[in-house]
């Protein structure tokens, strides 16, 4: 048919059809549309590792959750005189609060994996020795009198947050008496949670160096912190794990790290830290200088998963366009619905990417998901081609 014999309509239709640029907007609409089934994806690996997080949860909340051991600390009760707007005096019992001059802890961190559907849980039981000194308990900064003083309700507390985690009984030993701890502090000026037991001062010299002593059996989930309450605290730390993180406030000043263990020391100072070694009330909080480890499962395919799904676009970009050239060069017209067939193939490739991973290593599950991807389009190029 003569070209000038078609009607406005024919004309439109045949530049509708050979018109590039009429297919770069098409394919560039097809990539917008594509973006639907991307975050879904996306959103699909966030649930996956919700769901995971609950796993960890569940277990954790059996086992034993984070553990920050805070402690000891020797708190004194003493009474305190207030008048109210009456000009009535009341009394008021407050607290002043003691941290020992040496703190000392050794112990050796035993990990386990526990299995919830999929997922993989880490538990520990801590094995740890408490020992160090406190270098009395002096008033006289604070013009407190003497007899204000209740020693005979002194106190000593150790901060655990999850108290479900103690196996074992605790026994203190003070200088040369022993103390069985309780559960629950009297104050919770320092620490909201832990265990205490009394020690009675009075009619001791407060300026005598108090040894201290005790054994803790302690179980928690993944993380362990502690906080150096010592005017010197030094910790090591033993755990037949091979993929430790330190965390905290403070990094070891050494660590061993091979294929079947690590070994972990620190030294804190307490002029490294932001509060005193002693304080009246609640002015300070020990745990935001607390340092520890955590227990790593070496591979979180989630978040691989989440890197690669945040270049789905880039690659489907970069495939329509391999096929916009092949259209042009080889002048094979591709329907748009077959753009749209392809991309589809490659969001397929993050699905099973994330469910592959879930069970195999994640190295294996990319090469996997690649090559039954990379022979899908390959069998349905030829088909189109």
């Amino acid at each position: 048919m003569n070209p000038n014999d078609q009607s406005f309509f024919e004309k439109f239709n045949a530049w509708m059809r050979n018109s590039l640029t009429i297919r770069i907007l098409t394919i560039g609409f097809m990539v917008l549309i594509l973006l639907i089934p991307t975050l879904m994806v996306q959103d699909l690996i966030t649930e996956r590792e919700y769901r995971g997080n609950d796993a960890k949860n569940e277990v954790s909340s059996v086992w034993g959750q984070v553990q920050t051991l805070s402690g000891p600390i020797v708190s004194i009760p003493y009474r305190k005189h207030y008048v109210n707007d009456k000009n009535e005096v009341y009394t008021q019992i407050e607290y002043a609060h003691f941290l020992p001059e040496m703190l000392d802890i050794k112990g050796e961190i035993i990990p386990e994996k526990r299995h919830r559907g999929i997922y993989d849980v880490v538990v520990y039981t801590a094995d740890l020795n408490f020992s160090g000194n406190f270098n009395g308990f002096d008033f006289k900064g604070w013009k407190i009198e003497e007899d204000e003083i209740l020693w005979d309700k002194a106190f000593l507390s150790l901060g655990i947050p999850d108290m479900r985690g103690i196996k074992e009984n605790i026994v203190l030993k003070w200088n040369n008496e022993e103390f069985s701890f309780n559960p629950g502090v009297e104050s919770t000026d320092v620490i909201a949670s832990g265990i205490s037991t009394s020690i009675d001062l009075s009619g001791k010299k407060n300026e005598d160096v108090k040894k201290f002593s005790f054994h803790l059996n302690l179980r928690g989930s993944e993380e362990i912190y502690f906080s150096p309450l010592g005017k010197m605290t030094t910790v090591k730390l033993h755990s037949k794990w091979e993929n430790p993180s330190f965390k905290g406030a403070f990094l070891p000043d050494n660590s061993k790290i091979t294929k079947n263990d690590f070994v972990a020391n620190w030294k804190v100072l307490h002029l490294n830290r932001n509060f005193p070694q002693q304080w009246l009330g609640n002015l300070h909080h020990v745990e935001d200088a607390a340092f520890g480890v955590s227990l790593l499962i070496p591979v979180d395919h989630y978040q691989k998963s989440t890197r690669s799904a945040k270049y789905a676009i880039m690659i489907i970009v970069f495939t329509f366009l391999v096929f916009f050239f092949v259209e042009v060069l080889n002048k094979t017209r591709i329907h748009p619905i077959q753009y749209l067939l392809v991309g589809l193939a490659l969001i397929i490739f993050y699905s099973l990417l994330l469910s592959i991973s879930e069970h195999l290593s994640f190295n294996l599950a990319y090469l996997i998901s690649a090559i039954a991807t990379i022979s899908l389009i390959s069998f349905y190029s030829h088909s189109i081609f």
